[in-house]
């Protein structure tokens, strides 16, 4: 039984992490949040110790390690600024980490971890689920039975509407969340780099703090990507039907249905990293490029190139 330490037990995506736990026969044994709002914890391992205290954590955690009784795995949920610091921890702990994307906000924070993942000896794995939704691989099975050097056009699209409380958060702040693109985008960005190969250009149309748009071309690709957290960038169609979040990825005028299967992808990809079979630094190091480079290049003119919904959405509030 694989014993875990987590980090950010209050966050969002931390039910998750904690069912994947559950679900895979390990135990959580200890966990720490600054907040206290941690309440879930009690449907999955009410007996684990609880910090809301940094100093105390670390000091439980190397307690354990010398009573004997280590924790096998840090996973980490905190806020994505905070990443590369609590990874860093997890490995001179003595433990293998988990952590949620971004897997952090710079690619040159991935060169200071390999160095610490040869000092100890411990492997960090990045939570890249989209590689494991049945769609995708079907997708990228499609792609590589394909034509060999045939490139497609894609039209990727992600809106998850999220209300005010979003921008006062850290999720607000470029310099925690790392921007829009980094926040809601990275697992995208991923995906598609997975599927059509490595980065030629990349260029940016729009980054505003609820909105990202741009043109990525990849070795097998041409992409027109369009990210939101804004509610009235929703298609129509979306809003009659209530809903709140709008996934498309439309390879030539095809549409890959992706918007479900999600709930068990956190438990996938535990029981991949638990057999050996973890997305590793490298893994993680194309996506980390493309998002800091969206987050510090200048914006390209809307000329050609661009997602429908910029235009559409330019139309809207009267710029053309």
């Amino acid at each position: 039984m694989n014993r875990f330490a987590l980090i950010g037990a209050a966050g969002f995506i931390a039910p998750r992490h904690m069912k994947a736990i559950k679900e895979t026969g390990s135990q959580l044994v200890t966990a720490f949040d600054k907040f206290d709002s941690v309440g879930v914890m009690d449907s999955y391992f009410p007996e684990a110790d609880f910090f809301t205290e940094f100093e105390r954590f670390d000091r439980h955690i190397d307690k354990l390690r010398r009573s004997g009784h280590p924790v096998d795995y840090v996973s980490i949920c905190s806020p994505n600024y905070l990443h590369d610091a609590h990874i860093r921890f997890g490995l001179r702990s003595g433990a293998n980490v988990i952590c949620e994307k971004p897997l952090v906000l710079n690619p040159w924070n991935i060169d200071g971890l390999a160095e610490i993942e040869a000092e100890t000896g411990k492997q960090v794995n990045n939570i890249l689920q989209l590689r494991l939704h049945p769609s995708i691989i079907a997708l990228k099975k499609r792609i590589e039975n394909g034509p060999a050097h045939k490139i497609y056009d894609l039209d990727l699209a992600y809106i998850t509407s999220r209300g005010k409380w979003y921008g006062i958060s850290w999720k607000g702040d470029i310099t925690k969340s790392g921007g829009i693109a980094t926040n809601i985008g990275v697992h995208f960005f991923d995906m598609l780099t997975w599927i059509f190969g490595s980065v030629k250009q990349n260029r940016v149309h729009v980054r505003e703090e609820n909105q990202a748009a741009g043109y990525l071309e990849l070795e097998r690709a041409r992409v027109r990507w369009f990210l939101s957290t804004d509610s009235v960038t929703l298609p129509e169609s979306v809003k009659l039907a209530n809903r709140q979040t709008y996934r498309s990825l439309q390879i030539e005028g095809d549409e890959i249905e992706f918007s479900d299967g999600f709930t068990d992808l956190h438990t996938k990809s535990y029981e991949q990293i638990m057999a050996g079979n973890g997305y590793g630094l490298s893994e993680a190091y194309p996506s980390i490029e493309i998002v800091n480079h969206i987050r510090n290049t200048d914006l390209t003119r809307i000329s050609e190139d661009y997602h429908p919904l910029i235009r559409f959405q330019r139309q809207l509030v009267g710029h053309e």
